[in-house]
């Protein structure tokens, strides 16, 4: 008997007292390992995720947090070869591996950095810009991120073991909350094997992560309000988690990823022989080959103009043929097997219902593998009749897909629509307008959309990579959810909430300076502070300066922006926003900075930028203008001995009144 999986649960490995359900291997029907939950106490595992877990990762600050994950995907990345060895037994050829090996560290790569470049190094996220909430700015509002004190309870699906567990770890990790895994049966067993090589590491916080290898049991009992459940897999056990009780009354927050008929759609611009034609067809192949067509992303519906529908099938048929089906460790293999026996008659029950609207253009043929004890399929294309119900209702979760035709843009359009939402949808087209009306078509139904030619196909990643930037999920039919995203991903598992107070309390809480909150002048110059004396609040008044016409002529003449307004006085005095020469906004700005410079070296390394530029009072010649910068965020770099401080700069004129408000950006040393 091969060995039991374990479960890692309130810090210790589990083995159930039963023993549990044999796992195959896809390609050979093996038994690879056993798995059952029999007497782990869920409750428990729960528990410990709230208390200790929960705690020690918000005891960390978000870059904190980050750095952490790119430590364990670094070293992950070291240990990748036992995982393409194991990989294999789940039916992944090396190419398949990569995508789900490498694509789950590179995720947690990028949320590192997205972490660190997008959020602060605090535990609170300002949501948007301040709301006066009184007349005099004394009473304000401000929406802000905080991290739940609950636990992610994630439950993935079998086509990827490894990217399905850590593209949902990553963005929950980062908000502050504890994951419990859940792998689907099948493929555990690798799972397993990643869990047990970060607990080994010691990288993460204990309780940070726990996996439950087997059955979900009661796990959905023992969650409440602060929790969150995000599930990958069918819409009938989506269905089944919406009305469970802790779902439906006791305020878990369920996100799903289900079923998904997506689309890819060929615009009719698009001529046999144009550069668009072969990346049609190529897209739609590896679609159906990658992952035996096993991808929640995968392209299960071809709509292509009637009037090369039949060249297009063929084509598509033609590179199918070249398509080796076998062993997944045998180097000429393109596509290996399905996860397993079950999955294929599942697939191949879903080819009889299509079957009674659809022509079966390429149909199953013999493979290089044994197909007595592996999953093995070969890829099946099919063709659609006039008015064919079933494509849009069935999906195929292997190597098969439908051409359907179209004959306007509408129709194109309404046939993507009848998925009743996807994951992702693509158009191919070479034509600014056709791409437009399709995407404007295809958006409402899909939750990314790639269009694809022969400008960005160097670098495209394809119709079926979610990429860590960007939300992945979709309406409808897909599920609703919105897993990844970068800093999207991490927000949504946070509670944004709209704090009203006074803004030195608002300064308080957010760790951030709020326009009206006091300020302290310090006797030396802010500059010549390093982030280790440095202080949010902290404020330089400079003196007055005058700008004559002189400077306002000069700086036209230097710059060349010669604009009416600052250049001819008939011209200048007939605008209503102005009634005569002004000085150029630029020119404020520059004039503002050498008021607050400090010109000596000193802990400022470096200016890099100016955030929320605005002009609000023109200056006319003879106007004094004075600036006030203040410290308004202290954002130390984890991994430089420098850091980024956000300075709140007002100009002011002669009358007080504001001229102009920005954010200046700066690198500072953390010590002097």
């Amino acid at each position: 008997m091969s060995r039991l999986l374990e479960s890692y649960a309130a810090g210790r490995w589990y083995a159930a007292s039963a023993e549990g359900d044999p796992l195959l291997d896809a390609a050979t029907g093996e038994e690879v390992a056993r798995i059952s939950s029999a007497g782990l106490d869920l409750g428990t595992m729960a528990h410990h995720a709230r208390t200790v877990g929960g705690p020690a990762i918000r005891d960390l600050t978000f870059h904190e947090r980050a750095l952490l994950l790119k430590e364990l995907a670094a070293h992950l990345t070291g240990l990748k070869d036992e995982l393409y060895e194991v990989s294999l037994s789940t039916g992944a050829t090396r190419r398949d591996s990569m995508i789900d090996i490498d694509g789950g560290f590179g995720t947690m790569f990028s949320y590192s950095s997205k972490g660190r470049r997008e959020l602060p190094n605090d535990t609170v996220v300002c949501d948007g810009d301040l709301e006066q909430l009184g007349r005099t700015g004394v009473f304000l509002g401000q929406h802000v991120y905080t991290s739940r004190p609950g636990v992610a309870v994630q439950i993935n699906a079998f086509n990827f073991p490894i990217w399905g567990m850590l593209e949902k770890l990553a963005p929950a990790f980062i908000a502050g909350l504890p994951s419990i895994v859940k792998p689907a049966s099948q493929t555990a067993y690798l799972t397993e094997l990643v869990v047990r090589r970060i607990i080994e590491s010691g990288i993460l916080p204990e309780g940070s992560l726990q996996l439950l290898s087997g059955s979900a049991g009661d796990l959905l009992d023992h969650l409440g309000v602060q929790d969150s459940v995000a599930f990958t897999g069918s819409a009938h056990t989506a269905g089944i988690l919406r009305q469970h009780p802790s779902v439906l009354h006791g305020g878990v927050q369920l996100q799903v990823e289900a079923d998904s008929l997506n689309c890819s759609v060929l615009g009719p611009d698009v001529a046999v022989g144009d550069p668009e034609w072969d990346l049609f067809v190529k897209g739609v192949v590896t679609e159906m080959t990658a992952k035996a067509g096993q991808k929640c992303t995968a392209i299960r519906r071809v709509i292509v103009p009637d009037a090369v529908a039949g060249e297009m099938t063929d084509a598509i048929a033609a590179r199918l043929a070249s398509i080796s089906v076998g062993h997944p460790a045998e180097e000429s293999t393109r596509m290996g097997p399905l996860a397993s026996l079950g999955q294929r008659q599942e697939v191949r029950k879903a080819v009889e219902a299509l079957r009674s609207s659809c022509e079966v253009v390429v149909d199953e043929r013999a493979v290089d593998g044994d197909a007595e004890r592996g999953a093995y399929m070969s890829p099946v294309l099919l063709r659609a009749r006039p008015g064919a119900v079933e494509p849009h209702d069935v999906e195929p979760f292997g190597p098969v897909s439908t051409v359907m035709a179209y004959g306007s843009l509408e129709e194109a359009v309404t046939l993507a629509a009848r998925g009743k939402g996807s994951l992702v949808g693509s158009v191919v087209t070479h034509d600014p307008q056709v791409a437009r009306t399709l995407v404007l078509g295809l958006a409402p139904w899909h939750g990314r959309i790639l269009v694809l030619d022969r400008d960005d196909a160097p670098e495209s990643t394809g119709h079926g990579s979610p990429l860590p930037m960007l939300v992945h999920g979709g309406p409808g039919r897909a599920g609703g959810g919105e897993e990844l995203g970068g800093v999207r991903g991490v927000l949504h598992h946070m509670q944004r909430s709209a704090i009203q107070a006074s803004p030195d309390m608002l300064t308080a809480i957010t760790g951030r300076w709020t326009r009206g909150s006091q300020r302290t002048v310090t006797p030396e110059h802010p500059f010549r502070h390093s982030l280790a004396t440095l202080r949010v609040g902290d404020t330089i008044a400079s003196e007055p300066r005058v700008i004559s016409l002189e400077d306002i002529d000069h700086f036209a003449d230097f710059t060349g922006d010669t604009f009416y307004a600052h250049t001819d006085p008939e011209a200048a005095a007939q605008n209503p926003l102005f009634g005569g020469i002004v000085a150029h906004g630029y020119l404020i700005v520059s004039m503002a900075a050498g008021l607050f410079v400090d010109p000596a070296p000193g802990p400022v390394l470096a200016n890099f930028g100016v955030d929320d530029l605005r002009f609000l009072t023109p200056v006319k010649a003879g106007d004094a203008i004075r600036v006030t910068l203040t410290v308004k965020q202290i954002t130390p770099r984890s991994s430089a001995d420098y850091g980024e401080v956000r300075w709140d700069a007002l100009v002011t004129n002669g009358d007080d009144e504001p001229v102009a408000t920005y954010d200046v950006l700066t690198l500072v040393a953390k010590e002097a």
